[in-house]
């Protein structure tokens, strides 16, 4: 920039400064101001746009600066018609960086098709799609686009070109060309994502769609997805009907090994069994073969993921691990060490399964085995409860998703737990993450700055932590703000994904597949900045073993009880 416009943009600054504070300086008490804030809140929530414009109008008059104030404007304008005067003002709330900015953009195009332009509605809604907005379905609904919507540009950019007339080969391409541009447009690339390997796989897969069925076509774009670096990014297979069909039994990854653990009446005499093979394959040979298609932030999850992928025999099939699409042959050893052979028969009952999902028709292997439930079985399905354990001043707290109960809103029972921490001979409070695999992070900063204001509980060696290879998205997120601002001790397995990681959830559905996908767009720093580790470690490292599962004992509840008897310093 010539120096004469420096100096000349420097004192415009200077005098653009001046003006501010002089008219800062004459406004009336901040309490009126207040008071005028409320009137135009009260009046949107009223849906009362024209007494909402006037008084949002003062609003930014009187402050400029605040994108909020600004967003609002333009909300109510949108409201009461006034269309060009909303493209201004969301305008503005992008130059302020406010908000989520690609809804804003949509916005500016809704108002240029509302305002009868169709050549900016057209080029703004490109944009917002390019800056990553997320709902297509909105967008192909939306009746603000009514004028809009025979125009062949309008049916590129929402996805709502004819797939019926496609051949397979076009309707597949048609899909990937839409994943592609998610994860071009979305994904956040300082995941590392390498352009040069996701672009060679994604040519690859799309130059011999001719020659794979269409589970082999799944199965490659999950493959292709894993490129993308993000556990919440991935293609989902229960979405189509035949993936629906599985195997009545859930698995999982001891220690020892793949377990039997829960089944429905018929293959009741398999639980509590290890799995050797998946036919003629060994349970090694599957884990290597399936790992590569599965998404994750760590390995924990493919841990989690593995266990639930081996209940589908179409996917085993596609993968050229067995021989039938609808059955899977197990080789088994039962408890004494006898070896055996079982084949299990898929059904429709059970698309998904895990801990939080068992059927009430299902036997699990806690269950059947006559000893006490532990705590950390006794309700998984329960979004969050707690109960004081007999004889000590521990409370047990199992927290399984960061979501609203319809009961109780999670502040509710922030609120009550620590009224009866606060009430009662209380000094020390577990809290179990392991089935936790996420929700709304929003919803955590009053938990934790609960915990933080309780001089009870926060202390080195009176709160403690327990996770999972489930403690995932939301949950990662409430343990890693746990680990940095209190004073928390963290014992069972490594979390599932990373302190700072990438995640989001906004599913679209492939037009000619009706495969559902999703490419996560946030990242969350909830760490600092430099923190690169794979997951949040445990102090004292409780990996779940089949001999403790099987006797009905929690290793890492009894670590934490026995860390607490001895007063051990940390």
């Amino acid at each position: 920039m010539p120096l004469k416009n420096l100096f000349a943009n420097f004192f415009a600054a200077l005098l653009f400064l001046n003006i501010s504070i002089e008219a800062c300086a004459q406004q009336s008490d901040p309490g009126d101001f207040i008071s005028l804030l409320n009137s135009a809140r009260q009046y949107t929530t009223d849906q009362k746009w024209k007494e909402a414009v006037d008084v949002w109008e003062q609003v930014v008059e009187r402050n400029p600066v605040n994108g909020e104030y600004i967003a609002n404007l333009a909300f109510v304008y949108y409201n009461a018609a006034q269309y060009a005067k909303s493209i201004e003002a969301y305008k503005k709330q992008l130059e302020l960086g406010w908000g989520i900015l690609h809804n804003a953009a949509y916005n500016i195009a809704c108002c240029y098709s509302l305002g009868g332009d169709k050549e900016n509605a057209l080029q703004w809604l490109q944009r917002a799609f390019d800056m990553g907005f997320r709902s297509y379905t909105r967008a192909q609904q939306d009746t603000d686009f009514n004028n809009i919507k025979t125009d062949t540009r309008f049916k590129k950019i929402v996805a709502l070109e004819d797939v019926s007339k496609m051949s397979r080969t076009e309707g597949w391409r048609y899909d990937m060309d839409i994943l592609k541009r998610e994860v071009m447009r979305k994904a956040y690339l300082r995941r590392e994502l390498s352009l040069d390997a996701f672009n060679k796989e994604y040519q690859d897969i799309y130059n011999t769609i001719d020659k794979k069925t269409d589970v082999q076509m799944i199965m490659a774009l999950m493959k292709l997805m894993v490129t993308v670096n993000d556990g919440h990014s991935n293609v989902f297979p229960p979405s189509r009907k035949e993936f629906q069909q599985s195997v009545p039994l859930q698995f999982y990854f001891f220690k020892e090994g793949l377990y039997v653990i829960a089944s429905d009446e018929k293959n009741k005499h398999l639980l509590g069994a290890k799995v050797l093979g998946f036919e003629k394959k060994s349970v090694d040979e599957v884990v290597k073969k399936l790992s590569p298609i599965l998404a994750r932030d760590n390995e924990m999850g493919v841990l989690h993921n593995l266990a639930g992928l081996v209940r589908y025999p179409l996917a085993l099939h596609g993968a050229g691990l067995i021989s039938h699409q609808s059955v899977i042959e197990l080789q088994l050893m039962d408890s004494t060490g006898k070896k055996f052979t079982a084949k299990v028969e898929s059904d429709m009952t059970t698309p998904r399964v895990d801990h939080k999902s068992i059927p009430a028709n299902w036997t699990t292997l806690y269950q059947m085995n006559g000893k006490p439930i532990p705590l950390y079985l006794k309700n998984p399905k329960t979004y969050y409860w707690f109960e004081q354990m007999p004889n000590t001043k521990t409370v047990y707290l199992q927290w399984n998703a960061v979501v609203n109960d319809k009961s109780e809103s999670l502040r509710q029972f922030t609120d009550r737990l620590f009224k009866y921490i606060n009430d009662n001979d209380v000094d020390k409070l577990i809290i179990d993450l392991r089935w936790n695999n996420g929700g709304n992070t929003m919803l955590v900063p009053h938990f934790i700055n609960s915990v933080i204001r309780s001089d009870k509980i926060n202390k080195r060696g009176n709160l403690y932590v327990i996770t999972g290879r489930r403690t995932f998205s939301a949950a990662q997120n409430l343990s890693t703000y746990l680990e940095q601002r209190t004073n928390s001790i963290f014992v069972g397995e490594p979390t599932g994904s990373n302190p700072n990681f990438v995640g989001e959830e906004d599913f679209i559905t492939l037009p000619y597949s009706k495969l559902a996908m999703n490419v996560s767009d946030l990242f969350w720093q909830s760490s600092w900045p430099g923190d690169h580790r794979t997951w949040i470690a445990p102090t004292i490292y409780t990996p779940p073993t089949f001999k403790a599962y099987n006797a009905n004992k929690d290793e890492s509840l009894e670590a934490v009880l026995k860390l607490t008897a001895e007063k051990k310093a940390f």
